[in-house]
């Protein structure tokens, strides 16, 4: 008989928080090694489902807590608790707080957004519902603690890097670069092994971006790098982020505002070098908006990215190349692709278009 887990009771005093099911499976995936796709395929449920399961955006039905009995070991009965209590604490959160200060915050986010694309349903819709389902999105009790984790690195980005990005939306995007991240498995960090990796990546840049993006992520993994695609939203202004997850996990995010795989070379090894030289704070968070920085370190993560894939010993001879044919035997004679030479040359838009490799970011982040 399978033995059951122990629930806590709270005997005097009630927690601030609502903790959904879905952290449950999620300590089930952990503990298993079981991706959340792999899960769904067991239950005979969408990915997106059970995504959704897991973040308390949707109910655990009767019919589900069966499935999950079969798959898990852990009775339906067990499973049915951990919902009614979850469904008893929101209750009782959905009447604290200032309404009128929460429903403002809905103004800020990009709600609309995050229905479309499926991290929040479409039903129900009423600000105390919305209120909540962001809440569980961004894991937070308070829209406070929000500000603080989130809007607090997207403000400092708004005004230090891109006055025209909006808050909310660099926030939100942080927040989903986090949750696709956590989903990735990584070895413990080792800066040595990252350091050891670097030729080995700079060599992907000499593959097409269809394959050099899952290469690179993986070899990352390795070395305790999650390496992500995001969706961007409308002004952001956000090509890349860096975030410490845990001591053994750094983040390090990609927008899909990239047009050229050597624009996106040059945000990786920026936001590489963030990993390597600046600790593991999970309250330091980089945002790159892609042009150079104006902080010191942003400015030592720029020289590195240049200097690597374009050795200062070479960068001399990119002012001279005359016309396509030069550009690619350069690139060939220095090993890197010909997009990373491109877009560092003179004039570089007129250079653009079939001598680049545009990305398809539609794999790695579907509709």
């Amino acid at each position: 008989m399978t033995k059951e887990p122990v629930v806590d009771v709270y005997p005097a005093g009630e927690p601030d928080y609502a903790v959904p099911p879905g952290e449950t499976i999620r300590e089930f995936l952990d503990e298993l090694g079981m991706s959340q796709r792999q899960l769904a395929v067991r239950l005979g449920l969408t990915a997106k489902h059970v995504n959704q399961l897991i973040q308390g955006l949707v109910p655990l039905s009767p019919e589900v807590a069966q499935r999950l009995e079969l798959v898990t070991g852990m009775s339906a009965r067990m499973w049915n608790r951990l919902e009614a209590d979850y469904q008893s604490a929101r209750q009782r959160l959905r009447h604290r707080g200032d309404m009128a200060e929460l429903t403002a915050w809905l103004a800020e986010l990009p709600v609309s957004d995050l229905v479309r694309r499926g991290d929040l349903p479409a039903e129900p819709d009423d600000p105390r519902d919305r209120v909540h389902q962001l809440l569980m999105f961004f894991g937070v009790a308070h829209v406070s603690t929000y500000r603080e984790l989130y809007e607090a690195p997207a403000l400092d980005f708004q005004r230090t890097k891109a006055p025209g990005a909006r808050p909310g939306a660099v926030a939100t995007l942080l927040r989903l670069a986090e949750l696709k991240a956590r989903d990735i498995s990584c070895k413990p960090y080792s800066r040595q092994g990252l350091e050891a990796s670097l030729d080995k990546l700079r060599q992907l840049t000499l593959q097409p971006p269809g394959v050099l993006l899952p290469l690179m992520r993986d070899i990352c993994a390795r070395n305790g790098v999650a390496v992500v695609i995001v969706p961007d939203f409308a002004d952001t202004h956000v090509k890349g982020m860096t975030r410490w997850l845990s001591a053994d996990k750094a983040m390090v995010a990609l927008s899909t505002r990239h047009d050229s795989a050597g624009e996106l070379w040059s945000t990786f090894f920026r936001a590489i070098h963030q990993v390597l030289k600046h600790g593991r704070s999970k309250s330091m968070v980089w945002i790159h908006d892609g042009r150079p920085g104006v902080d010191p370190r942003e400015r030592e993560a720029d020289a590195f990215a240049r200097d690597l894939l374009i050795p200062p010993d070479q960068a001399a001879a990119l002012d001279s190349l005359d016309g396509p044919d030069e550009v690619r035997k350069f690139a060939d004679r220095i090993g890197v692709g010909v997009s990373v030479v491109i877009v560092r040359l003179p004039g570089k838009a007129r250079m653009r278009g079939k001598h680049t490799r545009e990305i398809d970011f539609s794999e790695f982040c579907p509709a």
